[in-house]
């Protein structure tokens, strides 16, 4: 029976037809995502009415396969210009733009492909064979657990802090704060929107990530204390290519990366931004003493890579066995399957099996079309360092002032993004990390609401986050990292120490 089923779903796939719609989806996605300020989600709403008279396995492969190349889209300005293209981007900035001024973008973005490839792999094949398991776990999945898991994300703040845990401590609370800004979900009550009408629906935090990694860095460069990508990078280098080792080195890496990423994306609410800075603090923490994250380590780009793409496909999971969309991309694709008449839920695969599992396979299909397309356009990509700064700077910040707008149609969303540029060009100055921000931002709505969702549910009893075993575990696993990333960075720190008295004594 289920083998009836795979061949008539390969009938369906096996076309010239969904083969150019991959191809195309692809394409558009890999624009979107590497455009700052632009998504995937921007793009399936823009094109999902030009898929109604489509047929309906080439109209979801389309957009399935948008949203597969936005994600890796967004690694692409992510390290050529320190502009993540995406939310889920943001962790990959940390060793990527180092290394393309270290002369080797080729080799960081090759280093994104295949991670992003292997990552978009695991998850299309988890959708395609664990589906069914996967939502067993992601269903005993409530408020108690998703508060632990939201707290287990902010302890990468940690790791991400730099030389001060406590400025980067601060940082993060600003991104928490900025995410209480508009009308409060459970009460109903406006917080910090000083009677503006247009804070009601909150802060963009695209507006706000645009603003402390964008702006803030053409600030710099307009007051010549940004280093310039034309004047400080080094000459790009020969061999500039991503190597057979570096492949074997990073490999471990980008599998438990890639399962990290499958297990977050398969839990509702969460996404590809959790699972890429959780991915990043899990393969530091387990860094060797010759592997420098934060100054062009390439295991920083194949962790947080593999973690978001492999994040991707796995949001479908509870979308298509349980009818719940994982994030703001699957609700979409969720109106583009009841457009088509398919009813999603426990009764999707017996009642549409054949139909289903060709986009399914469609999935796999477009990580290997991704590939192969991200390959060619590469190289044209990694033209970009050789604009001229000046007018590389100026489009960049036409772009992200477009971008910006487009987010909400509101020039609103401009003015928070010139806004908190300065407030992080400012912040960087005084050596205060930006990336606790984004942490705080998207991890902070989660905490929140599911704290007070869990100590309503308990009657104000915080024995409630002790007694149920998944968030216990998390909690449990939240204080071990820290332990064990605090004393890794210690042990780091005197081994520098000793490197560099060695040094001096030659």
């Amino acid at each position: 029976m289920m083998i009836d089923v795979i061949i008539s779903a390969l009938e369906q796939l096996v076309t010239v037809q969904n083969l150019i719609v991959l191809n195309i989806g692809i394409f558009i996605g890999i624009i979107f995502g590497s455009i700052p300020g632009l998504n995937g989600n921007l793009a399936i709403t823009v094109l999902l009415p030009f898929t109604f008279k489509m047929n309906t396995v080439p109209a979801l492969l389309m957009l399935v396969s948008i949203f597969f190349g936005a994600n890796f889209g967004g690694s692409i300005s992510s390290i050529l210009i320190n502009t993540p293209g995406t939310n889920a981007a943001a962790a990959t900035l940390l060793d990527g733009y180092p290394m393309c001024k270290n002369g080797q973008p080729r080799r960081a973005l090759d280093m994104a492909l295949v991670a992003s490839t292997v990552g978009g792999l695991i998850s299309a094949l988890c959708l395609l064979f664990f589906s069914p398991q996967i939502s067993k776990v992601a269903i005993r999945f409530g408020s108690p657990e998703y508060f632990a898991l939201a707290l287990f994300g902010l302890s990468v703040i940690a790791s991400v802090s730099g030389k001060s845990i406590l400025k980067g401590l601060i940082s993060g609370g600003l991104g928490i704060l900025l995410a209480t800004v508009g009308m409060d979900s459970v009460s109903g009550l406006t917080r910090f929107t000083f009677g503006n009408l247009r804070l009601y629906n909150g802060v963009k935090m695209l507006s706000v990530l645009l603003g402390v990694y964008a702006i803030a860095q053409m600030i710099g460069r307009i007051n010549h204390t940004e280093e310039v990508i034309a004047a400080d990078m080094k000459e790009t280098e020969a061999g500039d290519r991503i190597s057979k080792e570096d492949v074997k080195k990073t490999l471990p890496t980008m599998l438990k990366s890639s399962f990290i990423g499958a297990f977050i994306g398969a839990i509702p609410g969460t996404g590809g931004a959790i699972a890429s800075f959780i991915a990043y603090n899990e393969a530091k923490r387990c860094a060797k003493s010759d592997e420098k994250f934060g100054e062009g380590e390439i295991k920083g780009i194949a962790a947080p890579e593999s973690a978001n793409n492999g994040a991707t496909a796995a949001t479908l999971i509870p979308l298509l066995t349980l009818g719940i969309p994982g994030d703001v991309v699957a609700a979409t694709l969720l109106g583009a399957f009841t457009m088509h008449g398919l009813v999603v839920g426990p009764k999707l695969f017996a009642n549409s099996g054949p139909l289903v599992y060709a986009v399914l396979i469609g999935c796999v299909v477009s990580q290997f079309v991704m590939f192969f397309q991200g390959k060619y356009l590469l190289k044209l990509f990694v033209k970009i360092t050789h604009i001229p700064q000046d007018l590389l700077t100026s489009a960049l910040v036409v772009t992200c002032c477009a971008g910006a707008f487009a987010i909400g149609n509101s020039e609103m969303d401009v003015y928070v993004m010139l806004l908190f540029g300065g407030i992080a060009y400012l912040m960087q100055k005084l050596d205060f990390p930006p990336v606790p921000i984004v942490l705080g931002m998207v991890l902070g709505p989660i905490a929140e609401s599911n704290l007070r969702n869990s100590l309503v549910m308990s009657a104000g009893s915080w024995t409630i986050f002790v007694t149920r075993p998944i968030c216990f575990a998390f909690i449990v696993l939240t204080f071990v990292l820290v332990i064990i990333l605090k004393k890794g960075e210690a042990r780091q720190r005197k081994a520098t120490n000793r490197f560099m008295g060695k040094k001096s004594e030659e």
